[in-house]
């Protein structure tokens, strides 16, 4: 069985706020749109901004390797050297990082390159890679 893309609607307070993040900072390209939404195709899945006019919240944070990690997030697993791109796009658009890009579980199994970020709404995002994708669900 192939992969299947995802499908996920998440709340932004500004669409135009969240074309310019998405669009623009993040580089996913813009689908269909109306004045409340917008999809955008993130790594081949399809994302909707749907506009509420408020800021998304936490339900609280876990701590995993030191870190606390907000719940809920979202976000794919890259190629090692696509995730290195996108740390160093968006350092450099000047984006605060939640936790900075590191590599988490260092020589254990499930080590994986990880950085947590949010949107402008405040919607928690995580991006990873594996230098070896097999350790992905390895216990």
């Amino acid at each position: 069985m192939s992969l299947r893309p995802f499908h996920l609607a998440f709340p932004v307070r500004d669409l135009a706020e969240a074309r310019a993040f998405w669009g623009g900072v993040m580089g996913c390209a813009e689908g269909r749109s109306s004045d409340q939404w917008i999809d955008f195709d993130f790594y081949g899945h399809q994302l909707v901004a749907h506009c509420t006019g408020a800021q998304a919240g936490d339900a609280g944070k876990n701590p995993v390797d030191g870190h606390g990690v907000p719940v809920p997030h979202f976000g794919i697993v890259l190629e090692m050297s696509d995730w290195q791109a996108l740390a160093d796009r968006l350092t450099a658009a000047g984006v605060h990082f939640e936790i900075a890009p590191y590599v988490r579980f260092k020589g254990q199994v499930g080590e994986q390159a990880t950085m947590f970020f949010r949107d402008p709404s405040g919607n928690a995002i995580e991006m990873k890679a594996f230098a070896d994708l097999g350790q992905l669900f390895a216990k």
